[in-house]
């Protein structure tokens, strides 16, 4: 498989371009395992498209915001597998992203966050109304089973990234640990629900437009084609 090598100017300068002068927004998904660094990622790339515009005109939304809350897992029984597909409203998730390809700019449009210090999503804590990009990164936007098959219509292009699987466990256990989990506690949350959950992402990454490893400031770039 061939590939060649961007930086994130470069990238940046690809979506600026696939902007063009569309009378709607530009809607780009960031996919990838968990711990593949899609929000560091989706923030650097909307900075570097904000500075290259020189005005605000990309905003990051990411899936995480659709979490179920802990009171509504509790009540299905899946507060153990939190970040499993069947944990996030992916029909609220769908609506929020038709809204943003619809709703035109200058509008009132909202979306919600995930609070890592509460461990919950907050409701329209993010303002998207006058940006004409939105970057959507979350771990699930190529999934086809259930509701996820109806994420890709919604989406202009999905970007992979991927990182090797020692650094994303690293990530993981750091991040869980920075919230509040023991080493032991944070060690049995990546086995028993992250690394699964990282599985199931890698099955969907050859519906990815372009696959994306990050190598310091430059991204290897694989040109991969939706299928199916």
């Amino acid at each position: 498989m061939s590939y060649v090598w961007m930086s994130l100017s470069q990238l940046a300068a690809r979506v600026r371009s696939a902007v063009g002068d569309r009378p709607g927004r530009l809607v780009l998904g960031v996919a990838g395992p968990p711990g593949a660094g899609k929000s560091t990622f989706a923030a650097m790339l909307r900075d570097e498209i904000d500075r290259q515009g020189g005005a605000p005109v990309a905003g990051v939304a990411p899936m995480d915001g659709f979490h179920f809350t802990n009171a509504e897992l509790a009540a299905r029984g899946l507060a153990e597998r939190k970040g499993a597909p069947d944990t996030f409203d992916v029909a609220g998730y769908v609506n929020r992203l038709r809204a943003a390809r619809d709703t035109p700019t200058g509008r009132a449009l909202r979306w919600p966050a995930y609070d890592r210090d509460l461990h919950e999503p907050v409701p329209d804590r993010i303002v998207l109304d006058d940006l004409r990009i939105v970057l959507t990164e979350g771990n699930y936007l190529l999934h086809d089973r259930a509701g996820w098959a109806d994420v890709r219509p919604c989406l202009d292009e999905v970007w992979y990234l991927d990182a090797p699987a020692e650094l994303r466990t690293e990530r993981l256990l750091d991040r869980h640990r920075r919230g509040g989990r023991d080493a032991e506690s944070a060690r049995d949350k990546v086995t028993r629900t992250d690394l699964p959950n990282a599985e199931l992402v890698a099955l969907t990454r050859d519906r990815a437009d372009l696959i994306l490893h990050a190598d310091a400031a430059r991204y290897r770039i694989v040109a991969a084609g939706r299928r199916g």
